[in-house]
């Protein structure tokens, strides 16, 4: 009776110790779960832009734009739009204290500007090792504590959080590509052709990066959670800097 006993208490100690590991792996895998509550959505509007890029873009509008326009030409325009974003970058690196760094998006304005043709070509870091800065008011907050809110996932654009979203409206009062009436160095003339030159300027950038991504989703299980935490460390890794 009493090895009975003996067995049955061991069996519980046990059974019960399984619960409890279930338990604390169960609150580990939901303390690290994101807070997401456009997942849905997120989820919807990464597989739509994912089909777009694998079906419409790559296999036909990028490949007959590589026709017209060599890469090393697509990769000067990207450079003319680098060169565009000096006030963002500037302003940004005064923000976070950062006036080394933006004493070289001064030089690297001036030199490119001049010396490279309006900002079609990069002697400032091909001669000089000038190199250019990314910052942006996404990364002003975040270098200041902000935390990067929910994700959300924008049609054609992609991936962002709600921190970086909020950054991007900051930085379009000092984007010479957002039209603004009461700028003096507005690099178009009216809304319409802002928006037009902004999503060539992004057609662009893609049809440069579409071999990065085809290899980047390979390694995905589930595509969604996959970029969302991808564009996170990255956000982390470019805060830090």
């Amino acid at each position: 009776m009493r090895f009975l006993l003996l067995v049955f208490l061991i069996f519980n100690v046990y059974s019960y110790a399984d619960n409890i590991d279930d338990f604390n792996d169960e609150f580990v895998e939901k303390k690290h779960e994101p807070f997401d509550p456009l997942s849905g959505y997120n989820r919807v509007m990464t597989n739509f832009n994912d089909y777009l890029y694998m079906h419409v873009l790559d296999p036909y509008l990028f490949k007959g734009y590589d026709y017209v326009a060599p890469r090393t030409v697509r990769s000067s325009i990207q450079c003319f739009f680098d060169n565009l974003k000096f006030p963002i970058t500037f302003i940004n690196n005064l923000l976070q204290l950062k006036f080394k760094r933006a004493w070289i998006d001064v030089e690297r304005f001036g030199i490119n500007t001049t010396v490279g043709l309006f900002g079609f070509f990069d002697p400032a870091y091909t001669w000089l090792k000038l190199d250019k800065s990314n910052e942006d008011f996404g990364q002003t907050l975040g270098h200041y504590g902000v935390g990067g809110g929910f994700p959300i996932t924008l049609p054609f654009f992609g991936q962002y959080n709600l921190r970086d979203l909020a950054g991007v409206y900051v930085d379009a009062a000092a984007d010479p590509l957002y039209y603004d009436d009461y700028r003096k160095y507005n690099a178009v003339d009216n809304k319409y052709q802002s928006w037009g030159i902004i999503s060539y300027k992004q057609f662009n950038e893609g049809s440069l990066k579409a071999k990065e991504y085809k290899e980047f989703r390979k390694d995905a299980i589930d595509l969604y959670p996959f970029i969302r935490d991808a564009y996170e460390q990255n956000r982390e890794m470019l805060i830090k800097e």
